[in-house]
């Protein structure tokens, strides 16, 4: 899977460009002002950054997206779980629910989602 590093503030810009892709590049420094409190200058220096990392393409100021959300997703997540817990899923889950207590709907959920997935419960 390519992984493409998308830091915070980039991640807030993303969610608009995959809200709104394709979308004219005029029309993507409005709504990250209103969103953001970008300035212009800002937001083509993040399309920019963007470009050159293959997250998005600028074309005839016409924006798309190139990854998808569940990418940026995955592969953050594998990265926190991969620099906090040493790679070990099952030490996440443990540590979270230390914390949390889940109910029997989101139990249910879980253990649907994980034989989804060829785990069996």
């Amino acid at each position: 899977m390519l992984q493409i590093k998308v830091y915070d503030a980039e991640y807030k810009f993303m969610n608009i460009v995959w809200k709104h892709s394709p979308i004219k590049s005029s029309k993507l420094v409005e709504l990250a002002y209103e969103e953001l409190g970008w300035k212009k200058s800002t937001t083509y220096t993040v399309i920019r950054r963007l470009c050159d990392r293959g997250a998005i393409k600028n074309e005839n100021s016409i924006v798309y997206a190139l990854i998808e959300r569940e990418q940026v997703m995955c592969s953050e997540s594998e990265e926190h779980i991969d620099k906090f817990y040493d790679g070990s899923l099952k030490l996440f889950f443990s540590t979270f629910l230390r914390k949390e207590k889940l109910t029997i709907d989101e139990i249910n959920e879980l253990k649907k989602i994980i034989k989804k997935h060829g785990g069996e419960i």
